[in-house]
């Protein structure tokens, strides 16, 4: 058994503090008002009835009669005080009558026997009980008013924190922008609580990280730029050389240096969001198959079901093309492509991706210790699937390889039958 998740909010704790708190304090306060009325009450009427105690054994003494409500051994008398008075002392005690009112009792020794007087104590009684009501009645008010302060105090911090968190979520997500904007953390001169320098911290925080990494992106984005120029004469000097073995590989250096200054410059648009889609309408498997033939890889395509998504068919054979090179490069034949519904998956039988990027994604120029490439075309791979509002996962299988799913959102018509495109024919 699980208890609830709302009794692990900081609001449900604090009702229970601030409950279990007023509850303590109210206990013990009408504690010591019973206990303090109680002996007061009990100490006027034990003072009345030993004073009559003395009267009546005065009377007693003197052979004169006695008054009601005393005797020698009377009726209803405690055993205990009774034994008492047979011992020689002289005492007091509560205790309901023969008709079972409230009584003080009072007895004293007198020839070997027990002399004793009452008193009525129904009004002290009343008092004591009346009291105790109050005290309940009181207690209960002053807790249910102390908790609903209370607990309206607490949630106004609790809500204030939640918002933090809420901004905290949104920047982990990458919205850089999302910011907490305490009123309290913005003026100095105002007291600030723990809250408000959390939110302040967290803004701060967002603002330096948000300058760091546009200062990142805006140095990538310059330094691919700036090597277009000088690159795009290093291959028209390259193609001009004559032929043989030294121009093949300055050409073909020549060529990943085009290539590299040409993911970096898609990766800077990607991490600006200045990228749009020009949708249409797509089947997956046609359009997975015409992918992989250009690739020319021999790869192999199995359409499970087939699905029609609303989706940039060039920024999704970008995507595809990226995982289909990646698997062949980085893994081993044979390489597997299924189409079930709206999700492709890319399955080779390689050593399977590295642990970093399982936890991690894929980082930019980094690769399993010494193979070649510099980890950029799973990182385009994820920046367009999340421009296509699809989702790329990857993983490792059991029986060795890597795999990655891509999801994409499935079109729908508009009484909700999927698949409204006309699926071409064959070519």
């Amino acid at each position: 058994m699980r208890r609830p998740r709302w009794t692990a909010t900081l609001t449900w704790k604090a009702a229970v503090f601030i409950t279990v708190m007023c509850c303590a304090l109210a206990a013990l306060l009408g504690v010591l008002v019973h206990v303090s009325v109680t002996r007061q009450t009990v100490g006027q009427a034990r003072d009345k009835a030993l004073d009559r105690l003395t009267e009546v054994t005065r009377a007693y003494e003197a052979g004169e009669p006695l008054p009601p409500g005393t005797g020698v051994d009377l009726t209803g008398l405690p055993p205990s005080l009774r034994a008492l008075a047979v011992s020689g002392q002289r005492g007091t005690l509560v205790a309901d009558d023969a008709r079972g009112r409230p009584t003080m009792w009072a007895a004293g020794p007198a020839d070997g026997r027990a002399i004793a007087a009452t008193i009525d104590y129904s009004q002290g009684a009343r008092t004591i009980n009346g009291l105790d009501q109050a005290i309940l009645g009181s207690s209960i008010l002053a807790i249910g008013a102390t908790l609903l302060v209370g607990v309206l105090g607490v949630t106004r911090v609790t809500r204030r924190l939640h918002q933090t968190a809420t901004v905290a979520r949104r920047i982990g997500a990458g919205d850089l922008d999302a910011r907490v904007d305490d009123p309290r953390a913005k003026d100095p001169s105002r007291p600030q609580d723990e809250v408000a320098t959390v939110a302040g911290a967290l803004d701060t925080m967002a603002g330096t990280l948000q300058n760091k990494l546009l200062s990142e992106q805006r140095f990538t984005a310059d330094v691919a730029h700036e090597l277009r120029t000088p690159l795009t004469g290093l291959h028209a000097a390259a193609e001009l050389l004559p032929e043989g073995r030294p121009a093949e590989l300055v050409r073909d250096r020549v060529r990943a240096m085009r290539s590299l200054t040409e993911d970096l410059l898609e990766i800077s648009r990607l991490e600006a969001g200045s990228e749009t889609v020009d949708l249409d309408l797509e089947y997956l498997g046609p359009l997975v198959e015409r992918v992989v033939r250009g690739s020319g890889t021999g790869a192999r395509v199995v359409v499970v079901r087939d699905a029609c998504v609303e989706t940039d068919k060039r920024r999704l054979e970008r995507v595809l093309a990226n995982l289909v090179g990646n698997a062949h490069k980085h893994g081993a034949a044979p390489v597997e492509l299924t189409v079930d519904g709206p999700v492709v998956t890319v399955r080779d039988h390689g050593a399977g991706f590295p642990a970093y990027l399982l936890d991690h994604g894929p980082q930019r120029f980094r690769t399993e210790g010494g193979s070649k490439g510099h980890g950029l075309g799973l990182t385009i791979a994820v920046g367009q699937a999340a421009v296509l509002g699809a989702r790329l996962r990857f993983a490792n299988a059991p029986d060795g390889g890597a795999i990655a799913w891509l999801t994409l959102p499935e079109y729908r018509d508009a009484d909700g039958s999927s698949g409204a495109a006309e699926e071409p024919g064959p070519a």
